[in-house]
């Protein structure tokens, strides 16, 4: 693996642009193994403020809480661009030994090249880990044309020259999909279910746009959830003490251990976007008697209101979609939110008012043969995923109007 001091690609030069310097400055990639090697100005400069997962803040939470670490399988190696010593441009990416935590899975493709007789780990992610989010993962600068291309070559560059099996960019924008796309990657689709405000007014604006009879299945579950003595609050900035972070860990652990049976948060990083982060956090706290039972982390973004973990320590009917959905809505309508992403999977969202949208990932595969087998797989899939994505539409519960 080369050195994380080493310059990945030293050559890299923009295109005259007609000034009085015919070649403007190198721009020279390398890798930065650990997000605390990058200046958090700097970084935060690329990755803008739109989503806070993509910040340093939250990365470096990762990292330091021993999420995101060799240890877990998540050694850190960010690409970062630099021009005259100024950063760029950045992209965080981890060699992996796994395929946990991604969420655009791959195992198939992991047991079918070991089977051949080949090594798939390590392999290069580029992603905010454990975290199924669609946002940028080429981050630049504004006022740097030229950065996104010298990151693509870049990735391709470092995949070429360590160690792995495979490059993958997973919750990609399109526009980065497509250029990832001409640039020699392998394209691939999903799809993940957000609701997105038209400009409601209140909770009962909305439901006024779905069927009669959503209508009251929506208005049957919340008063169901009250009627079993729960009272839900809203958490944000200053109210998340330690104390709440003691009481939501341990709904966190009861997901993961009825579903998968290993944790990939700490405790200690909840607490830590706690400290870091704590306007960025929007934290549903449910309680039954005066008592905690339950609660549902998300992270709001400029104008999105992401949601990311749920708990709870008892069975209570309709509270998940109360906790999770009803009461992210009300306060997108509240905040003037444009749209509220639910996370991954879940059909049951649409009769909600949850809409399919596509997802975007690009992969690289260094074994020519393998390669084109996943390629041909991909173009099925991605066909498959577009006629998926109508018929999850013919199942929205909005009237024919408001479709």
């Amino acid at each position: 693996m080369p050195n994380g001091d080493e310059p990945i690609v030293p050559s890299i030069r923009e295109e005259p642009d007609g000034g009085d310097d015919p070649v403007s400055e190198p721009i020279e990639i390398r890798l930065a193994q650990g997000i605390s090697e990058v200046d958090a100005a700097d970084w935060d400069a690329c990755a803008g403020s739109d989503q806070p997962f993509l910040s340093h803040a939250f990365l470096m939470a990762l990292e330091t809480s021993g999420c995101a670490t060799s240890e877990s399988g998540w050694l850190p190696l960010h690409l970062v661009a630099e021009q005259q010593g100024r950063l760029i441009a950045c992209a965080p990416m981890y060699l992996k030994s796994h395929s946990y935590g991604e969420y655009v899975f791959d195992w198939s493709w992991a047991n079918a090249y070991e089977q051949a007789g080949g090594h798939y780990y390590p392999k290069l992610q580029v992603a905010v880990p454990f975290t199924p989010v669609p946002g940028p993962r080429l981050l630049t600068r504004p006022d740097v044309q030229i950065a996104k291309t010298a990151l693509v070559q870049g990735l391709l560059s470092a995949a070429s020259q360590i160690d792995c099996s495979s490059l993958h960019i997973t919750f990609c924008e399109e526009a980065e999909w497509r250029q990832l796309g001409d640039a020699g990657m392998m394209k691939r689709t999903g799809v993940q279910y957000h609701w997105h405000n038209r400009d409601y007014r209140s909770f009962d604006d909305f439901l006024s746009q779905l069927k009669s009879s959503k209508r009251k299945m929506i208005r049957k579950e919340r008063s169901k959830v009250r009627g079993q003595g729960l009272e839900l609050e809203t958490l944000t900035g200053d109210a998340l003490t330690p104390e709440i972070w003691d009481h939501f860990y341990p709904f966190y652990r009861a997901t993961v251990d009825k579903r998968w049976g290993g944790a990939y948060l700490t405790k200690s990083f909840f607490q830590e976007i706690g400290a870091l982060i704590p306007e960025r956090i929007v934290l549903v706290m449910a309680r039954h008697h005066g008592r905690y039972v339950a609660g549902a982390l998300n992270l709001l973004g400029s104008d999105t209101l992401y949601g990311r973990n749920w708990g709870c320590l008892q069975n209570f009917e309709f509270l998940h979609f109360e906790a999770c959905y009803y009461a992210a809505i009300d306060f997108a309508i509240e905040r003037g939110l444009s749209r509220v992403e639910a996370g991954a999977q879940g059909q049951h969202k649409l009769q909600r008012g949850y809409e399919p949208v596509p997802t975007y990932s690009a992969h690289w595969i260094r074994h020519r043969q393998f390669r084109e087998a996943v390629e041909r797989f991909l173009d099925v899939e991605r066909a498959e995923m577009e006629s998926e994505r109508e018929q999850l539409k013919g199942l929205l519960p909005y009237r024919e109007a408001e479709r």
